[in-house]
Order: C-alpha cells, then sequence, then structure tokens
C-alpha cells in the first residue's frame, strides 16, 4: 500500500473515552496494516494530568481491549506505543496553546514530521469553535508550510440554526476543504458497499427507480436504553442523534444518482441533490407521517428495565423521543412517489441497522402462498450490522403438486470473507482524513441541509404540546401506530433479527 506523507494526529479530549476506545486502537490497526508513514505521531491533548508513560500504558489497556490486532506481542505494540505523546493544558485558555505550538514543533524536528498535522476534536461541542480559534492564534490552521485539518466529531449543531452558526465560525479559521466533519456510520464497509451494489451490478441499477421499487424502508434498532448518557441524551433524543446524521446519510447513498466520477466532489454533489429534493414536512406530514415515542418499563424474559424516565440523569417529565419513525418523500425524477420509511429507537427487541428494497409485485398473483401470507414482494436487505451482508428474497416453487410459491433466501455474508481483513469505520476514516480523501465526510451545505429538514419537526415537538408522544414497552418494536405510517394493506415494516437470514419471528433482548 502506498504510504501517506509524514504527519501528527492532534487528539484534544485524549483523556476521553472515545480516545481509549476507539481512536487510538484504529490508528494502531492502521501501523498493523503498515498505513502510518515512517515519519508519524500521535499527540493528546487534555486537561488530565498525565505524563507520556502514563498516557501511553492507559493505551496500551484500549488497545489490548478494541484494537483488530489486540493479541499482537508485545514488542509491536510498545514500537507503536513510542509514537505517543501526551501534554496537559486548559483547552479554555487561549495562551496554553503556545504550548501545543512548542511540542509540535519539537516533534516536527525529532520525527520529520513536515509540518503537516491533523487535529482531532474529541471534545464536547462547546470546544468545537474554541479550540480552532485558539489555534489560528498559534498560526497552527494556516498552510503556508504542511497540511493543517481538523476533525470534528458529532453533534455538528443542536439545530439549524446553531449548525450555521458553527459552520460561520469553523469557516473563519480554517478553509472548507481542512474541515472534516465525521459520521462514522460512512465508515462502514456496509454503508459503503450500497453504491457498490447499486453501480457495479446491471441487475440492480436498471430496477433502482420509481417504476420497480414500492418503498424503502432504513431501520436502525438498539436493544439498549441510555445507559449512563441520560444528561447528554434527553437534550438530543433520536431524531438530533441518529436521523439528522447518520440515517439520512444511508438514505441519501440509496437515493443519489451515479455520480460522474468516484471522486470525493462528485460524490457530495450527488447526495446534496438528494437533501435538496427532500419534500419538506406540511402540517399534515408532521402529524400524520412522523411518529415519535419513548420506552417504558417492562419485564422481558424475567428481567425488569426501567422506563426511560427512571433513567439517571432523565427529567421525570422528559419528552425526549427515544423512538422516531418517519414517511419521507424525494421529490425527483428517479423517486417521485416513492416513500422512505425511517426508523430508529432504543430498547427494541435487538441491535440492527440494515436497508430494505421492497420491489413492486408482479402485476398478477397467480399462485397461492404456502404460508398463507399475503404479502409476496420481492426484497432486498442490504445489512449495515451486524452480521452484515446482502440477502434477496424470492418466491420458489414448494415441491410436490400445485403451485404453491414460498419466500426463499439467497445471502450473502461478509463473515465468508475470510480471507479479507475489514477495516473498522474509524480506522478508515482516520486514513482518509490523513490522505486527504473527504468523500466520506460531510460538506457544510449537508449539514445544513439536512437540519433544515428535520427543524420542522424538532419546532413542532417543541411549540405543539398536543404533539404526540407514544409509550412503548421495552423489547418491543416500537409504538403500534408507526405500523400505520406503511401504505397499503399488505405492507408493513420488516422485523429482522441478529442474524440477518432470520426474520418474521420474535427476537428477544
Amino acid at each position: 500500500m502506498k504510504k501517506t506523507t509524514n504527519q501528527a494526529l492532534v487528539i484534544f479530549g485524549a483523556s476521553g473515552d472515545l480516545t481509549y476506545r476507539k481512536l487510538i486502537p484504529a490508528v494502531f490497526d492502521l501501523y498493523m496494516n503498515d498505513s502510518l508513514p515512517e515519519g508519524y505521531a500521535v499527540l493528546g491533548v487534555s486537561r488530565s494530568a498525565f505524563s507520556d508513560k502514563q498516557f501511553r500504558n492507559k493505551m496500551k489497556e484500549g488497545i489490548r481491549l478494541f484494537a483488530h490486532y489486540k493479541d499482537t506481542g508485545k514488542e509491536k505494540i510498545d514500537d507503536f506505543l513510542s509514537r505517543l505523546y501526551y501534554l496537559s493544558i486548559d483547552t479554555g485558555k487561549g495562551e496554553e496553546y503556545l504550548h501545543v505550538k512548542e511540542k509540535l514543533t519539537r516533534l516536527n524536528k525529532k520525527l520529520n514530521l513536515e509540518q503537516n498535522y491533523i487535529f482531532y476534536l474529541s471534545t464536547p461541542p462547546s470546544l468545537y469553535t474554541t479550540i480552532p480559534k485558539y489555534l489560528y492564534g498559534q498560526g497552527l490552521t494556516l498552510q503556508q508550510k504542511g497540511f493543517r485539518r481538523i476533525i470534528i466529531e458529532k453533534p455538528f449543531g443542536h439545530d439549524l440554526a446553531s449548525a450555521i452558526d458553527l459552520n460561520a465560525q469553523l469557516l473563519e479559521f480554517f478553509q472548507e476543504d481542512q474541515i472534516y466533519r465525521i459520521d462514522h456510520y460512512l465508515g462502514k464497509e456496509t454503508v459503503q458497499n450500497l453504491m457498490v451494489t447499486r453501480f457495479a451490478n446491471g441487475i440492480y441499477e436498471p430496477l433502482w427507480n420509481r417504476n420497480f421499487i414500492q418503498h424503502v424502508e432504513i431501520t436502525a434498532a438498539e436493544s439498549i436504553g441510555v445507559e449512563d448518557r441520560g444528561g447528554y441524551y434527553d437534550h438530543s433524543g433520536a431524531l438530533r442523534d441518529m436521523v439528522q446524521n447518520h440515517l439520512l446519510q444511508v438514505a441519501s447513498l440509496v437515493a443519489m444518482e451515479p455520480p460522474t466520477k468516484i471522486t470525493p466532489e462528485d460524490i457530495r454533489y450527488e447526495k446534496m441533490k438528494v437533501f435538496r429534493s427532500l419534500r419538506p414536512f406540511s402540517k399534515n406530514d408532521l402529524k400524520m407521517n412522523v411518529i415519535r415515542g419513548q420506552y417504558t418499563d417492562a419485564t422481558v424474559r424475567g428481567k425488569q428495565y426501567n422506563g426511560y424516565r427512571d433513567e439517571i440523569n432523565v427529567d421525570k417529565n422528559s419528552r425526549t423521543e427515544t423512538y422516531m419513525a418517519m414517511k419521507i418523500f424525494i421529490d425527483n425524477w428517479r423517486w417521485k412517489g416513492v416513500p422512505f420509511y425511517i426508523r430508529t429507537g432504543k430498547r427494541l427487541p435487538t441491535n440492527v441497522t440494515e436497508v430494505v428494497i421492497h420491489f413492486r409485485p408482479s402485476p398478477q398473483k397467480l399462485f397461492k402462498s404456502a404460508d398463507g401470507t399475503t404479502n409476496s414482494d420481492n426484497q432486498l436487505i442490504l445489512r449495515i450490522q451486524p452480521d452484515e451482508g446482502i440477502l434477496l428474497k424470492t418466491g420458489m416453487k414448494v415441491p410436490g403438486r400445485g403451485y404453491k410459491v414460498k419466500s426463499v433466501n439467497m445471502d450473502y455474508h461478509y463473515s465468508e470473507l475470510n480471507d479479507h481483513y475489514i477495516p473498522s469505520a474509524y480506522e478508515r476514516l482516520i486514513l482518509d482524513s490523513m490522505n486527504g480523501d473527504n468523500t466520506l465526510y460531510m460538506s457544510n451545505e449537508a449539514a445544513e441541509e439536512t437540519w433544515k429538514f428535520v427543524q420542522p419537526v424538532l419546532d413542532y415537538w417543541e411549540n405543539d404540546k398536543d404533539a404526540p408522544l407514544h409509550g412503548y414497552p421495552s423489547g418491543s418494536w416500537g409504538p403500534d401506530v408507526a405500523d400505520d405510517l406503511i401504505e397499503g394493506k399488505e405492507n408493513t415494516w420488516r422485523y429482522p433479527c441478529k442474524n440477518l437470514a432470520e426474520d418474521g419471528i420474535y427476537c428477544e433482548l
């Protein structure tokens, strides 16, 4: 593999959980795959008082627990850890960023980093404008020698106004092509495979339009509750946490036109056309096509689960949604009239994220179903996680007399690629940022356009006290009223299980 140029990764908030569980293990896996340059360093910056040795020891634990190559020998891990450094500063004080500049200057001379720096903000959103401002004050954002890039974690804004304001402030200190807004969903191999499935297979692309597809379903289900994140989640909710970013990004990959070339500019351009084609919600749509729910206490297999309002750091009268489902339309030539159904929630029966393409049924039903079901449409299921793979449901004749038809599965699983290494989402995205490839990162326009689309829903929930909030028992598939979203008496949500080829059965917590 072609080596990247010498550089340093500067992680702000390096003492936090994300660095320990995701970032350093991902960089270590890049090291094991020979993807790091000869001159490379990671500088952790945070308020916590660590020495280089203490920081390395903590990151060693993270590697042993979370890296793909966690069973690697001590010699390789120690060699990687020698590239890790730490600096303790008060990130809220501008004068302390001189220490960052001085530390990078020393590392640059020692390791020949060529003054190439990537700044990763693994911090609370309140610092998303503070840190760039103080980096700018030390001249660390200017690309006079070497490149300077900044990676920003979600949430990118709390609403449309804050996203616009954040973009404007960031652009005071960085150029747009220096800003990498990370969405780890886009780093998943199976999300990227959405494009490949569509555009590399002549059997799918001719059918990928309103003439042959009845509706599209996107599900992101979690069996866990909010756990210890109640304080954060109660000010976020499912719409902000999952839909505005992850699931609308997935929808754009399903719906986009073929790009002229596989370049960041061309792919982003086609995705933006989808976002701009999203049909705005009317007042009636907000009432009829958007469902929000909140999980309640329930006993599942003898285990008692708390309701959302009984979770730690959650308001006892909270109206924050832990579940949401909505029907949306993309008003362009390809998708006119085809509903896209999106749902996500916590305390659902299983952990699963997938896209289901429901093809239109044959115009005349000539054969009876062997199992008595009426829903006979062909489905293409693109499983993002877990048990990653592709499943095609098609009708086959049951052996014997007559012409009874049974739905059978034709499936392929990523786990069958035994001789291929599948990188983690953060590993892929960090490597892309090192190479200056922002294909899988959000642009400022995309961030604002998706906020613009969901803002009417947020306003409706906040301003209309009669906007319903439906309770649903923990371990169920959400509020019953969500079933009413889907058009047609014979159509319903797919109820997936952890294993891709199993569905239509109860999946336990």
